[in-house]
This record gives structure tokens, sequence and C-alpha cells, in this order.
């Protein structure tokens, strides 16, 4: 196999499509256009976007390793001008993204990635999901932490705690929970960050998340909830709280869970395992004892998700975060949402 086995187009060049990728803080690479330049697998022929700016700018930076990229104003002048290619990375904002999954589902690829979360509601998501089967386009969507070797550690740590008692999955950030004014945007943390709380929590337990009982709602003056959790019982764990907050200044993003013989906690920044040891304090008893744990230099969350996607195209894996899944998750989020 060559180093350019796969061609590509990006759909959306801002922020997640292309400028996250020069955030010195963050792990790169941090943007999708990052991420499939980082893959010598895969050749980045052209993108488009409705900003000419952002569109001469992501130009400009990815003529340095192909000069003959290609950059167009829609998405339909794309599909008109460039033929054949394999893979189509939808990653333009939440209220675009059922129009142009759509249009990059009928241009028929061989797969599409598509931002998270996957619409700005179930009912959207589903028309996605039926296009994908009319046209036979598997589409993948970017939840990364299910591409984070960090989460991937956690997995394994899961049978060492024993049977699982608890997990919290916690989110706390500034940004609104929710407002009903804002759902034609998609501009609340409930939709944007809720979508990687609910879903890393259901991919590492294996548990599906229904029939909440949600409490704890503190609402602002402009009615907007800045607050709740939502609690459930699940056949395999006999308690899981979801919580958010949304008056917090700062941003956390954090798992924990208890077991029987011992508890991890994991998230932005923490990745903590303790075991069940004889006590150093009291005879006869047993106590929590933090484990020294080799972390990986890198996470690879992006990286990580293209990868799987090449996987997949060269039939040597399933693909890891597939279109029907991160639909149950906004399916969860509507169930929360319901009760407030």
């Amino acid at each position: 196999m060559g180093n350019k086995q796969y061609t590509a187009a990006i759909i959306g060049t801002g922020r997640i499509g292309f400028t996250l990728g020069f955030d010195r803080k963050r792990e790169q690479p941090a943007s999708h256009t990052m991420a499939l330049l980082n893959n010598k697998q895969i050749e980045l022929k052209c993108a488009c976007d409705k900003d000419k700016e952002s569109l001469e700018k992501w130009q400009k930076y990815v003529k340095k390793g192909n000069k003959n990229v290609l950059t167009f104003s829609s998405s339909e002048m794309l599909y008109k001008k460039v033929k054949g290619l394999d893979i189509i990375d939808v990653c333009v904002n939440e209220d675009g993204h059922l129009e142009e999954c759509i249009r990059a589902i009928e241009y028929k690829p061989r797969l599409v990635i598509l931002e998270k979360p996957v619409a700005l509601n179930s009912a959207e998501a589903e028309k996605i999901a039926e296009c994908a089967r009319i046209n036979d386009v598997p589409v993948m969507v970017n939840h990364e932490r299910r591409f984070d070797r960090n989460y991937m550690a956690a997995r394994k740590w899961i049978p060492l705690i024993g049977e699982i008692q608890t997990v919290r999955a916690e989110l706390d950030s500034g940004l609104r929970v929710y407002g009903k004014e804002f759902e034609k945007d998609g501009a609340y943390s409930l939709l944007h960050d809720g979508t990687h709380l609910v879903d890393i929590v259901r991919f590492l337990f294996g548990v599906e998340l229904r029939s909440p009982e949600v409490s704890g709602i503190h609402r602002d003056e402009k009615g907007c909830v800045r607050n709740f959790s939502a609690s459930y019982t699940t056949p395999e764990i006999p308690h899981i709280e979801i919580a958010m907050s949304g008056r917090s200044k700062f941003f956390e993003f954090r798992i924990e869970a208890l077991g029987t013989l011992g508890k991890f906690c994991i998230g932005n920044g923490i990745s903590e395992l303790y075991l069940r040891e004889e006590s150093r304090l009291y005879t006869g008893f047993y106590s929590l004892t933090k484990q020294k744990i080799r972390l990986p230099k890198k996470s690879g969350y992006f990286s990580g998700m293209i990868e799987n996607a090449v996987d997949f195209l060269s039939g040597q894996s399933e693909l890891v975060s597939p279109l029907e899944d991160a639909i149950r998750d906004l399916k969860v989020l509507e169930d929360i949402k319901e009760r407030f």
C-alpha cells in the first residue's frame, strides 16, 4: 500500500475543522485538518467554507505539503468538480449538520466523518441515518474520548475495581446547560458537551441510560438551566449520575467509578486508579491505595479517530464510534431535557 491510499475533503475550515490545530496548549493534532494531514495513508485534496478568509488561511497552510489542493465556497461546487473522494469529513456548526451530512452521503464516498453531535436533535439525526442506509454509506462520529488511550486504559481498570457500585460523570463550565431559544443553533452545553459525557459513560461501562430521575435543577434569571443532576439505575450498575453545571468559572470533565475493590477517576488532566490493599492505619482493615500507573505520553484522541477510519476502509476494523451509537446519545440528552 502507498502512503496516499485514501483521498479526503474537509467541509468546514473553522475552529474544529482547522484552527484548533494551532492551539499550543492542546495535544496535537487537535483539528480534523491536522489529523488528516498527519495520517500518511490519506491525501487531503480539497475543502470548502462560506468564510472566504478562513478558506484562504486553510489553503495557504495545506499548500505547504500539497500544491494541488483545491478550495470551494460551497460543498455543492466541490462535489461537482472533484470526483471519487474516499472520505468526506463534515465539521461545520451543529445547525448545518443535517444539510451538509446528507449532501456528503449522497456524494457516495466510502466513509463520512461527522463532528459531534450528530445534529440538533434526534429527529434530524434519524434523517441522516436513513439517508446513510439508502445510499449504503457508513458514517462515523467524532466522539473523541472513544479513541483516547487514557480512556482505553480505564476500560481495562473496570475488572480490577470489582463490581461497580456507582458512577458519577460531571461536566462543569460557564456555558448555559439548556435554554429553549438556543435549540435552533445548539449553543447550549447539554448538547455541545453533554454528548461527550453521555457517550463516554455508555462506551466505558456498556450501559444504556433510560428514564432518568432529574433533580437539582437551577435556572438563571432568563430561565436557562444552569445546573442539573440525572440519576439512573441499570441492570449492570445500581447508580449512575450525570451532572452538569453551567455557572462554573472553570472547565472540568471527569468520570468517577466506585467498585467493591477499588475506584478510578478519569477526565481532562486526570487519570487515577485506587485499589484495595491491607490498611497501614488499622489492623484487620483494607484501605484504597493510589496505584502507580504508566500513562501514555499522548492520548492520540484525534489521530486515533482518523486511524480507525483508515483501518475501517482497509477492512481491518469496525467503526469505534458509529452513527447509531451517537444517535442513542442524543436520545439520552433529550430524555433529560424533557424533565426540565
